[in-house]
């Protein structure tokens, strides 16, 4: 690009050249002056990449064809899979699990970690030990813990019903019962993630002013007044973290019911995740369980969504 200035002796318009463009300014300069800053960033974007956004955008690609595996065809359906899918009387029972043991869970996995988590605060004596202890389970994998509660639910040799023996109490079929399954598998959930939680907790009491709780028991403020008017409002903003954290994970829960059930007995402890991967690699219908596992991603975000925005609400 140049710009016209008056040089000549007669008024004539003549060419002036612009100054040269910066070497900064061009796109290698400007690769070469942030090369450390990418070098850094790009195996993470790359990972994100290959690990996150091309299965999306596989699975988005395999919902619209009509694809097995071993076939060389692969037609193009359309929104076939996804009608099918809302026609489907499983997917809505599997959805239906899916958000009961959803709310279940994070209810009363809050609930034990808020009380866990105050808990875990306080300097007592042995109280790391105590604290070691109790996250335990949260870092046994997921497949272990569900051959160790096989066991411990197992109706002639398992703890479970000796306990309820020794109480006089009917003994279950813990696994096997469509009416007792899906209580089972929550215990199970419950009793694993329940110190994650706690953890959060932990870490937001003790980052919280002393004074308010000062000034509450200068006021005369009962426990249960402290907790209610100082505590929960004060802990609100990381009680929302804890529960956007595990929604994520919650919401895809599969490992333990696929070790211990498959989605038995009779579809009772089927959810979305379980179906998906039935679909997919026990009937082969890859298509059908690529739409199964988009509407169970688009359900993720959902949430999150929900939670973000109240969690935005309960900081400001």
């Amino acid at each position: 690009m140049t710009r016209m200035s008056i040089t000549g002796k007669d008024g004539a318009l003549q060419p002036h050249p612009s100054p040269p463009m910066n070497d900064t300014e061009t796109f290698w300069g400007l690769l070469k002056k942030f090369r450390v800053p990418i070098m850094m960033v790009s195996p993470a974007a790359i990972f994100t990449v290959i690990m996150i956004l091309f299965p999306i955008l596989y699975s988005a690609y395999l919902s619209l064809v009509k694809w097995t595996p071993g076939s060389e065809d692969a037609p193009f359906v359309g929104l076939a899979n996804y009608i099918r899918m809302f026609q489907d009387p499983t997917f809505w029972l599997a959805l239906g699990i899916t958000l009961k043991l959803f709310l279940v869970c994070l209810f009363f996995e809050t609930i034990i970690g808020i009380y866990l988590g105050i808990l875990l605060s306080r300097e007592v004596p042995g109280q790391k030990i105590f604290q070691a202890l109790i996250l335990l389970p949260s870092i046994i994998a997921s497949v272990a813990i569900g051959m160790m509660w096989i066991l411990i639910y197992d109706p002639t040799l398992g703890v479970a019903n000796y306990f309820l023996k020794s109480f006089g109490l009917k003994q279950l079929v813990w696994l096997a019962d469509p009416d007792m399954v899906l209580a089972a598998i929550a215990i199970i959930d419950i009793w694993e993630w329940s110190p994650f939680m706690a953890l959060i907790i932990t870490g937001g009491m003790r980052a919280l002013p002393t004074d308010p709780f000062e000034a509450a028991v200068i006021d005369g403020a009962s426990r249960w007044q402290i907790f209610k008017y100082v505590t929960l409002p004060l802990l609100r903003p990381v009680i929302m973290v804890a529960i956007l954290l595990r929604s994520v994970d919650l919401i895809r829960f599969f490992d333990t019911i696929y070790i211990m059930t498959k989605g038995g007995p009779n579809d009772a402890s089927t959810t979305l995740n379980v179906y998906s991967y039935l679909q997919g690699f026990s009937y082969m219908d890859m298509s059908y369980g690529s739409a199964i596992m988009l509407f169970l991603l688009a359900l993720v975000m959902l949430f999150s969504l929900i939670i973000s925005a109240l969690r935005r609400k309960a900081v400001s």
